[in-house]
């Protein structure tokens, strides 16, 4: 005779993708109903007004039920999917094994106050799923159809057993791994880590995402990742949201021109931002880094670019004018003055435009702060950008150059304080020397938040910024 099973049914609901999103839309489901899923699998791809993300589901067993469409909108905290986890019950009856550090970590984070709906990595502690007792044998009826969140369960469908363990506990093969977050593990796996070879920093030996990072870096080499062609997966073009109404065209502010429009609206409501403006010979830039490019051989690194040139004389013109890298808490009517230097940059991408983060950015080299560039501005083209990559800037720096416009006045990223506009480098009529010169000019501006600082900072910023273009040798004195 088969042993008895022991069988619950978990509801995974959306969680929590990152900073201000409160909702998600579903581009492709991974797993089918009936198919047998593995603790942090992804089970479901949806696509956020920041970026792309495969969500892993954090318990292993069946799936007896998907809730919404592929193109449907869901909300965080709506469920996703039910999931039939069980075991014989024989084995309940056997004596539990002694609860490991991270089991209790895990029973902990379940504890504590949360909001129940979060992706391990991001927002507050996970607490723990619903449960519901269903039969361990016998169909599973089909439902009438609805609309919104009725999920879909094939006729003749059984809950079964699953070959992996219930919610809240470790595998077991040689003893559990100390680790609880499915994007720590999936971040190992995807990079070859062995998480067995690790020790944790976190609490009683827990491996977080930074023990993972590290051994990443100690054995990583950069290499430059070729940008594929397509379209990020479940991309819709403009053209196919557009719906036409009589002798209009009216397209829905969702996604990332959704997250924009509530930003900008934001922050022309309550920052009152001025601009000011200078043009600079960068002549001598541009001869500093086609000399450093010339001293880069074959294999030793990237080429730097000119964007990785402002964001570093930007870093060193905040350090003089430490109020331009603050925010503005209105409700306690004070100014933060942040100690750390985050530089976001926009980019324009096929979904539209991002703000990907150098974080640390006054920690980094020149070379450090170009290859994150690179990797992060690869991510965001691919589609592949984290929310916890497009959030926490202190600063912004807008090339808008690369469109083939001179100048800006742009609108401040909220909640900073101030943004570096750079516009493109043209061959002007210049006096240099006492003479006439064609030389190589380039127009900043600086857009800042005025109850920040007055003009006088701003300006002393510009001038700054303006110099380290004109002699780059500037740049030495903060070595």
């Amino acid at each position: 005779m088969a042993p008895g099973l022991n069988v619950n049914s978990l509801e995974f609901k959306l969680p929590d993708l990152g900073e201000g999103l409160t909702e998600a839309e579903i581009t492709r489901w991974l797993v089918q109903v009936g198919d047998v899923v593995a603790v942090d699998q992804p089970v479901v791809e949806v696509e956020t007004a920041k970026a792309l993300v495969e969500v892993p589901c954090p318990y292993g067993g069946v799936v007896t039920a998907r809730f919404g469409e592929e193109g449907a909108e869901m909300p965080v905290g709506a469920p996703l999917l039910t999931v039939a986890v069980g075991a014989p019950a024989g084995d309940a009856a056997t004596a539990p094994a002694p609860e490991e550090p991270a089991e209790r970590a895990l029973r902990a984070a379940a504890a504590e106050e949360s909001s129940g709906n979060v992706l391990v990595g991001y927002g507050t502690a996970a607490a723990p799923a619903r449960r519901r007792r269903v039969r361990s044998a016998g169909p599973v009826t089909q439902p009438t159809p609805k609309p919104a969140a009725q999920p879909v369960v094939p006729q003749g469908h059984a809950a079964g057993p699953s070959e992996t363990s219930a919610p809240g506990t470790l595998p077991r093969a040689d003893g559990p791994i100390p680790v609880i977050s499915p994007l720590v593990r999936k971040l190992a796996r995807e990079n070859g880590v062995e998480l067995r070879e690790l020790t944790g920093t976190g609490p009683e030996g827990l491996i977080t995402r930074a023990d993972v990072e590290t051994a990443i870096a100690v054995e990583r080499t950069v290499a430059h990742v070729a940008v594929p062609t397509h379209p990020p997966v479940g991309a819709v073009s403009e053209e196919e949201r557009v719906a036409s109404v009589g002798a209009e065209d009216r397209y829905p502010l969702t996604g990332i021109r959704g997250l924009v429009a509530d930003k900008m609206s934001r922050s022309r409501r309550e920052i009152p931002e001025a601009t000011c403006w200078v043009d600079a010979d960068a002549t001598e830039l541009l001869a500093a880094r086609a000399a450093m490019n010339a001293a880069v051989k074959e294999g030793d690194g990237q080429k730097i670019s000119l964007l990785a040139l402002f964001a570093r004389i930007s870093v060193a013109a905040l350090a003089r004018y430490p109020m331009l890298n603050s925010t503005v808490d209105m409700e306690a009517r004070e100014v933060v003055r942040l100690a750390d230097v985050h530089v976001g940059f926009a980019a324009q991408t096929d979904r539209g435009l991002v703000v990907p983060v150098v974080r640390n950015a006054n920690t980094r080299t020149t070379d450090s702060v170009n290859t994150e560039l690179i990797r992060l501005t690869e991510a965001a083209r691919d589609g592949k950008l984290t929310p916890g990559e497009l959030t926490g800037g202190t600063f912004t720096l807008n090339n808008y150059g690369v469109f083939g416009v001179d100048g800006s006045t742009p609108i401040i990223n909220h909640p900073e304080a101030a943004m570096l506009g750079v516009g493109r480098i043209v061959p002007k009529p210049w006096v240099h020397q006492g003479e006439l010169a064609v030389r190589h000019v380039v127009q900043l501006s600086l857009t800042f938040d005025h109850r920040v600082c007055d003009g006088g900072t701003a300006g002393g910023f510009l001038r700054f910024v303006a110099d380290c273009v004109e002699q780059p040798a500037v740049l030495l004195r903060a070595v």
